[in-house]
């Protein structure tokens, strides 16, 4: 039911909006582009939400209250499934009570990422359903059904969007909120959750036999939708590249699948047979295509050329007419750099200057790969600069080994370099090593988000602290540097290269975007501190 009330909302927006009006117990996640704004919206909106240290944690969370039934929302970028793979791929297993929804946000074209991958292939390898949204209404939409068919079914809902669904805004006319549910209560099932092998054999027998009966359900299911039009070309889809086939070829038969795992084969194969040609139209991976090709049904994919980037309308234009002429080359905007007084500045100065070897990662600090500072050497994934690091240090001869130095952001730290610390003390290189932890006290990269090590929560308000110091001295890192005034950095990086030990540096310089407002957070949490 509608409440006729329609608000102009982005699928991120929306996405939070559906989280809220069906009583989600949690929200938990990491921030990533296009996929942060959900969780901030659900706080702003009233809902409860929370970061977690990395996506793997926040997944468990999220499990874990779907285990005592309750409904949990976790969110992340494309690139934060890998992370939350392990817990994914057994929670198919386990199946869930409360509903939970993964939301993977995927980045077509790389506007903010290291890879463009298809998380379609995540929701088919561990074998979960996948709803598609194409837009904001959509994004609304599918994430109440997808409660209803996550505890319907037992079974954990993948709501894959992308960037253009993510950030892009349309009217939605929203429904109604749901009445409060009962209090979530834990009720033992071990042979389900408690996956030993003599109780996961049979779990997966489960998951198969509910993975057939929910694909003869999306038969019928009201998430997909048939577009009647001229049968000479017949177009199935999914996602954002609905509305570019709709608008590049408004006479097209198309077929909408908002269910696209399990796929619902005889209404595509109905539909295939039905049209003169029959047009597989959706970004990234061939997906649909070899799926529809394993089942029997004949279709045709894109070129080749296509599988990269973002499709838009012209590129659908282009597809449709078989063009492989060259596409124009987009044109070059003006290059990124990090920020004017960004303390990050000087560190990769210092560094610049040592000739050192740098194993960087994910971060403001990333853009130190470009002009004017050139310095950043390996960079794979959160948390790979100590990893990568160590190995040079262990391959390379002495002198050059030397020279090489992890640097690492402090949000990112607390996402996964926390391992990286402890095989850096486990399994020192003989020449030691050198670790240096930009410290700007938030999530820069992604808004200024909260942390771990900053002290508060998602909301901003004070929550606990992890300090890294001293953690790295539980871990037995004996050589600690903490560098508030960036003319010291020179000294600290100079003598730490001079070791044959493990060294650690942390920068501490507060991001020059963020000050104004740590500082407004900081001093309000001062006055509530003074009338408690």
């Amino acid at each position: 039911m509608r409440d006729n009330t329609q608000q102009l909302l982005s699928g991120n927006e929306a996405i939070a909006l559906a989280a809220l009006h069906m009583n989600v117990t949690l929200g938990t996640g990491y921030p990533g582009t296009p996929s942060t704004e959900i969780l901030e919206r659900l706080a702003h909106i009233g809902g409860r939400s929370q970061w977690a240290p990395n996506e793997k944690v926040a997944l468990e969370v999220g499990i874990g209250v779907a285990f005592a039934g309750g409904r949990s929302l976790v969110t992340m970028k494309h690139v934060g499934v890998n992370v939350a793979a392990d817990p994914l791929f057994t929670m198919a297993y386990t199946g869930v009570r409360g509903g939970l929804i993964l939301v993977s946000a995927d980045d077509p074209g790389l506007a903010s990422s290291q890879n463009e991958q298809d998380n379609r292939r995540y929701a088919k390898a561990a074998g979960i359903i996948m709803l598609e949204p194409s837009d904001a209404q959509d994004a609304y939409d599918f994430v109440r059904t997808g409660f209803e068919l996550s505890e319907s079914w037992k079974m954990p809902v993948m709501l894959r969007v992308t960037t253009r669904v993510c950030h892009s805004k349309n009217v939605v006319t929203p429904g109604v909120a749901e009445p409060a549910g009962s209090v979530p209560r834990f009720e033992r099932d071990a042979q389900s959750y408690v996956m030993v092998p003599a109780y996961a054999r049979p779990a997966h027998r489960r998951l198969r036999e509910k993975l057939a009966k929910v694909r003869e359900w999306n038969e019928h299911s009201p998430l997909n939708r048939c577009i009647d039009g001229d049968k000479s070309l017949g177009i199935v889809t999914s996602g954002v590249c609905y509305l570019h086939a709709r608008e590049a070829s408004p006479e097209a038969r198309i077929l909408k699948l908002g269910m696209t795992h399990p796929l619902p084969v005889h209404l595509i194969r109905e539909f295939a047979q039905g049209v003169d040609r029959c047009l597989v139209l959706e970004e990234n991976d061939p997906y649909l295509v070899e799926s529809l090709r394993t089942e029997g049904i004949s279709c045709e994919g894109k070129l080749d050329m296509y599988r990269f980037g973002e499709l838009n309308v012209p590129r659908v234009r282009r597809i449709i007419a078989r063009d492989s002429s060259p596409e124009a080359m987009a044109a070059k905007g003006k290059p990124p750099q990090l920020c004017q007084g960004c303390p990050h500045r000087q560190a990769f100065s210092v560094l610049k200057k040592f000739d050192c070897v740098v194993a960087g990662d994910i971060g403001c600090y990333t853009l130190s790969v470009l002009p004017p500072f050139e310095t950043m050497d390996t960079c794979v994934c959160m948390g790979a600069s100590i990893g990568v690091g160590l190995g040079m240090r262990h391959a390379l001869p002495d002198d050059e080994a030397r020279r090489v130095v992890s640097v690492i952001g402090d949000s990112t730290f607390m996402h996964s370099g926390l391992t990286g610390l402890a095989e850096m003390v486990y399994n020192t290189p003989k020449t030691g090593h050198v670790l240096i932890i930009l410290d700007n006290g938030t999530t820069a990269m992604t808004g200024m988000q909260e942390h771990p090590g900053t002290g508060r929560g998602l909301d901003h308000n004070p929550a606990g602290r992890v300090v890294v110091e001293d953690v790295a001295r539980a871990m037995g890192v004996k050589n600690i540097a903490v560098i508030g005034n960036p003319s010291a950095l020179d000294a600290a990086v100079k003598e730490a290269l001079g070791r044959d030990e493990v060294s650690l540096i942390i920068m501490r310089r507060v991001c020059k975007l963020a000050e104004t407002k740590i500082k407004a957070y900081e001093e309000a949490a001062g006055k509530c501190n003074e009338h408690k």
